[in-house]
C-alpha cells in the first residue's frame, strides 16, 4: 500500500511539471505573437506621423507605471529578479507577492503595452516570471510541497521564449539556482522539453536570429575576441551598475522626488526614449530583433549610433519602472557594439564580429557567461563560433566584474527580499541568504 502511495506521488509530480511546461510553452508563444503585433502597430504609427513617438511613448510609459502601481504590484522590470527572490522566500503568501497567476497576467499585458508605445524592452525576461508564476499556481493543486517548481518554470520560460532548450537548462542552473539540484533536475528538464515541444507544435522549429555559418578567419581576425570581450563587458557592467544604483534610489536630491512622483518620472523617461528613437531614425524602439537579424543575414553594418542609443533607451525604459525584459535589447546593444568594432577588422566577416559583440555585452550585463554563449549559439544555429563565443563571454564577464561586482538579477532580487522582510516584520538579514 505504501509503495502505491509513493508511486502515485511520483506520477503526480511528473504530471504537474509536464502540464506546467505545456502551459508555459503556450503562454510564451502567445506573448511572442502579441509582442510582434504591438511592435508592428507602433511602426505603423511612426509611418503615418514621424513625430508620433513624442506623444505615444511618454504617455505609454506613464500609463504602464500607473497600472503597475495601481493593479499589478511587483511585475516591474525584467521579472527574473522576482523569480530569484521567490525561490529564496518561505511560505505561500510571501512567494505569491512575486509569482502568481495575477502577476503573470499583468506581466503579459504590461509588457505588450510597453512594446506598443515603443519602449526598448524584451519579452524573454517577462516570460521567465510568467513561467515561474504558472508553475507556482499549478503547484497549488498538489497536496504536498513540490521542490523546484519556480526554477523549472523560469528555465522553461527561457527555453520557450527563444526556442533554446539548452540555454533554458543552463540558465536555470547558472543564474536561477547557482547550483545543480539533483533531486529535481529530471523534472526541470522534463518541463523544459514540454514547453519546447509546445512551442514547436504551435510555431514550428526556428532559430531566433536565423541560421548563420559565419566564422572567424585567421591571424588578426582573432584579435576581435579580446577587443569585443573587454569593450562589451565593460559596457554591460556599466549598464548593470547604473540599473542597480537607480533601483536602490536615484542619488542626490532627485531620488526622493522620483520616489514621490513615479508617474511623471516615467513620462520623462518616455520622452527621452522618444528623443533617442528620433535620433536613431526609429531603429532603437522595441526589442531590436528585426535590426539585428537583418544585419546578421545581409552582412550590412548597423548605424554607428545604434549601440549607444539602444543602450540609453534600454536604460531609460528599465529605470522608468515599467515591466519589460533586457534580454533581447542587450543582444541588440551588443550587436551595435560589434558593428562599431568591426570597422577595425575589415577582413573579418561582419556577422562574426556582431556575434562576439552580442555575447560579450550580454555576458557583461547578466554575468552568466555560460548562459550567454549557449544562448547566442542556439539562437543563431552556429556551432563554428562556439570557441570564440566562449572566450568572448568569459572575457566579457571578467571585464564586467571590474565595473559591477554583482550580477544585475541577483542584486535586484535583494531589493524584493528586503521588501518581503519588512512586510513580514522580519529583519532583512534573516531573509537574504
Amino acid at each position: 500500500m505504501r509503495s502505491v502511495r509513493v508511486m502515485s506521488t511520483r506520477w503526480q509530480r511528473r504530471i504537474i511539471f509536464v502540464a506546467g511546461g505545456v502551459a508555459i510553452g503556450g503562454a510564451a508563444v502567445g506573448l511572442a505573437q502579441a509582442s510582434d503585433w504591438a511592435q508592428l502597430m507602433f511602426a505603423h504609427a511612426l509611418e503615418r506621423w514621424r513625430f508620433a513617438s513624442f506623444l505615444i511613448t511618454p504617455l505609454g510609459f506613464a500609463l504602464s507605471v500607473f497600472l503597475t502601481i495601481r493593479f499589478f504590484p511587483d511585475p516591474q522590470g525584467s521579472g527574473i529578479p522576482q523569480a530569484i527572490a521567490a525561490r529564496e522566500l518561505d511560505g505561500y503568501e510571501a512567494r505569491s507577492k512575486l509569482v502568481s497567476f495575477r502577476i503573470g497576467v499583468g506581466k503579459v499585458l504590461l509588457t505588450v503595452l510597453g512594446l506598443l508605445c515603443g519602449a526598448s524592452v524584451g519579452r524573454e525576461g517577462p516570460t521567465v516570471q510568467v513561467g515561474a508564476s504558472i508553475m507556482f499556481a499549478i503547484g497549488r493543486m498538489s497536496p504536498r510541497r513540490q521542490p523546484g517548481l519556480i526554477l523549472a518554470g523560469a528555465a522553461a520560460g527561457v527555453a520557450a521564449a527563444f526556442n533554446t532548450p539548452l540555454a533554458g537548462i543552463v540558465f536555470g542552473i547558472e543564474e536561477m539556482s547557482r547550483a545543480f539540484e539533483v533531486r529535481t533536475s529530471g523534472l526541470i528538464i522534463g518541463t523544459v522539453i514540454a514547453a519546447g515541444l509546445t512551442s514547436l507544435a504551435l510555431v514550428g522549429n526556428y532559430s531566433y536570429f536565423g541560421s548563420s555559418a559565419t566564422m572567424l578567419g585567421h591571424g588578426m581576425d582573432w584579435l576581435a575576441i579580446p577587443f569585443c570581450g573587454v569593450v562589451g563587458g565593460l559596457a554591460g557592467g556599466l549598464f548593470s551598475r547604473l540599473v542597480i544604483l537607480i533601483a536602490q534610489g536615484v542619488p542626490g536630491k532627485l531620488g526622493p522626488l522620483v520616489k514621490r512622483h513615479p508617474i511623471p518620472f516615467a513620462l520623462a523617461c518616455g520622452l527621452a526614449v522618444a528623443l533617442c528613437g528620433f535620433a536613431s531614425g526609429g531603429t532603437i524602439y522595441g526589442t531590436g530583433y528585426a535590426q539585428v537579424k537583418h544585419a546578421l543575414e545581409s552582412g550590412a553594418p548597423l548605424p554607428e549610433s545604434f549601440g549607444i542609443l539602444k543602450l540609453l533607451a534600454t536604460l531609460l525604459s528599465t529605470a522608468s519602472g515599467m515591466p519589460g525584459g533586457i534580454f533581447s535589447p542587450s543582444l541588440a546593444v551588443g550587436a551595435g557594439i560589434g558593428s562599431n568594432i568591426a570597422q577595425f577588422f575589415p577582413s573579418a566577416p561582419l556577422a562574426a564580429i556582431l556575434l562576439l559583440g552580442m555575447v560579450s555585452y550580454f555576458a557583461g550585463v547578466v554575468q552568466a557567461p555560460i548562459t550567454a554563449f549557449v544562448i547566442v549559439t542556439e539562437m543563431t544555429d552556429n556551432h563554428a563560433m562556439v570557441v570564440p563565443l566562449m572566450a568572448a563571454a568569459l572575457i566579457g564577464y571578467g571585464s564586467s566584474r571590474l565595473v559591477c561586482r554583482e550580477g544585475i538579477y541577483h542584486a535586484l532580487a535583494k531589493g524584493f527580499l528586503q521588501r518581503a522582510a519588512v512586510d513580514g516584520g522580519q529583519p532583512a538579514e534573516s531573509v537574504i541568504r
